[in-house]
Order: C-alpha cells, then structure tokens, then sequence
C-alpha cells in the first residue's frame, strides 16, 4: 500500500539530474528501487483501480533509465512518472492522465502534450460549433479543484473568431493539472488522495479529448480505403480510333 514518498526520493532525483552517469547510479540504486520505483508502482495500481473496469484504459509506471539510443549523459531520467489512457500506438498523442515526480515535488492531472494538428483542428471546429459543453467543463476544474490551465502555444496564434476561446486557440497541446511541493502532503497518504481526486475530476476532460482523436483516426481510416479502392480500380479501357478503310487524298 502507498504510503507517500520521502524526502530521500526527491534529494535523489536532485542528484541524479546533477550526476547522470553510472558511477553516481549504481551505489545508489537500492534507494531508487525503496524510495522512488516501489512506491510509485504501489501508487499507481491504487490511482488505475476506479479506471479499471473501463474497456480500453490501461496504465504504464515510468523507470528512470532513458532509451539506450540517448546520449551517456541522458542515461537517467530525473522525473518519474505514472500515466494512464486509452491504449494508443502514441502515448504523447492521446490523452492522458499523468502523475510526475521531480525534485521539486509532484504535477499531476490532465494532458494531451504533442497531438497531431488534425486533432486541434478538430477540437477547434467543435469549440465553434458549440463552446459552452467544453468550456463549463474547464471552468469547473479551475474554479473548483484550484487547475491550471497550461499546454504548448504556437509560435504563430490562429486566428480566433471569439475572443472567448482565444486561450484554447492558442494551444498546441492542452493541459490542465496541479502542483504540490508541501511535504506534508508528499510525504504522506494526502498525496495519493489528491490525485485519485484530480484524476476523477479530469477524466471527463479525457474522454472529451479521446473522442476527438477517435474521430480523427476514423477519418483517417476512411480516407486511405478510398485511396485504397481508388487504385484498385482498373484502368479505363482506351479505344483507337479505327483508320478508314478506303484510300483518299486531301
């Protein structure tokens, strides 16, 4: 059972950012299995049970080594992480509900950080189309959970109609989360409370997002079968024009 993490975590994830290397590691990876990969293991199987029944939800535990295709100075990672989402090819495409670990304590609730355009694009038109769903649906989080609004801007704004919706507009990927940085929290069960509540509150938002990537997928699906079909079709029979059979000048 979660019990909450431990200020020898974070001073770990602290020294491993400053000494990303093996010969720091190595002596140190008992405290890394203890203090930082157990509990959030522990953590995460209690934050997936109320998604668990749900056809498609799955969940991942984060470890600290980086693909070995990284650079020797990125071997480790110096945030660790829990997420769970719909089953995708692409984690950082589809939404997602995220819990993170750093040296400077935990962020945790709702993302979908690098979504293909199409999908934005999407969420746009429908935010168009009918805005206030969506944004009662955002409101409430900010106003009721104390959520932050965030996500990856575009260096160049699309243009936006109503300047209502022009903060969502702007987004090239979405978020809406919270930060704890308070020990007593971190240190403790309260932690784990928190974020089963944040993850509550966001999956909604989550599903809102799915959706919007289903239907863009689908989209995508039709398109390549007609492709598909077009060029299955036989080419169109060309008839000669037959030359006449009598002999005559000009």
């Amino acid at each position: 059972m979660f019990e909450g993490f431990s200020q020898e975590a974070l001073e770990f994830l602290l020294g491993i950012r400053h000494n990303n290397n093996k010969d720091w590691f190595e002596p140190r990876k008992v405290v890394y299995t203890g203090k930082i990969y157990e509990p959030l293991k522990a953590l995460g199987e209690e934050l997936f049970a109320p998604f668990s029944d749900i056809d498609g939800m799955m969940y991942k535990v984060g470890r600290i080594y980086r693909d070995e295709n990284f650079a020797p100075y990125l071997h480790y990672r110096d945030t660790m992480w829990i997420y769970i989402r719909y089953d995708a090819w692409y984690w950082n495409k589809t939404p997602t509900l995220y819990f993170e670990l750093s040296p400077e304590g935990a962020e945790f609730g709702f993302r979908i950080s690098k979504p293909e355009a199409a999908v934005m694009e999407r969420f746009r038109s429908g935010l168009l189309e009918d805005a206030e769903p969506f944004l009662n649906m955002v409101d409430d989080l900010v106003e009721k959970y104390g959520l932050t609004l965030g996500g990856e801007e575009y260096k160049r704004k699309k243009s936006c109609p109503v300047p209502e919706l022009e903060r969502f507009f702007v987004k090239k990927g979405l978020s809406v989360y919270t930060k704890v940085g308070d020990p007593a929290e971190l240190f403790s069960r309260k932690i784990a409370e928190h974020t089963a509540e944040v993850f509550q509150a966001v999956q909604p938002l989550n599903d809102y997002f799915h959706e919007i990537v289903e239907m863009e997928e689908l989209a995508k699906a039709l398109l390549k079968e007609e492709k598909e079909q077009q060029l299955a079709q036989p080419e169109p029979e060309i008839k000669m024009v037959k030359a006449p059979d009598v002999e005559f000048m000009w």
